[in-house]
């Protein structure tokens, strides 16, 4: 049986660049670009220990032949914080767009939901005190 280890997201992107200055914003560090200079076709990002990676779309079809969906709620990136409702509301101020506003969730979490450059939904979520 092959082992496997170090799991990592990798979300599609129409403009990597962009998705991954987004994420830089919210606290991501960049650890991994390709290629070094000029416009990157995949850029890999860290928070907390945790990977996020984002490849072109045209780079996928084009190097791996693959055929990515290129719209709707493809994936969700949650992102814990100690106060969603704070969170939300920073965010909505810097003009990334709203999708639910903070409400109660299983009577122990606040969750809000904003949307990133590429239209994959990000989920903020506080534990409440029980």
């Amino acid at each position: 049986m092959t082992v496997f280890g170090t799991p990592q997201v990798i979300l599609f992107s129409a403009d990597v660049q962009r998705a991954s200055a987004f994420y830089q914003r919210l606290g991501f560090v960049e650890r991994f670009r390709v290629p070094a200079d000029g416009p990157p076709m995949h850029v890999d990002l860290e928070l907390d220990g945790y990977r996020i990676g984002f490849a072109s779309v045209e780079s996928a079809r084009r190097d791996h032949g693959l055929d990515p969906v290129t719209s709707g709620q493809r994936g969700t990136i949650t992102l814990w914080t100690a106060d969603t409702a704070s969170a939300y509301k920073s965010l909505l101020a810097d003009g990334v767009p709203g999708l639910a506003p903070p409400s109660v969730w299983l009577d122990r979490l606040l969750i809000a939901w904003v949307q990133d450059p590429d239209g994959h939904p990000i989920q903020l979520a506080q534990r409440l005190p029980t």
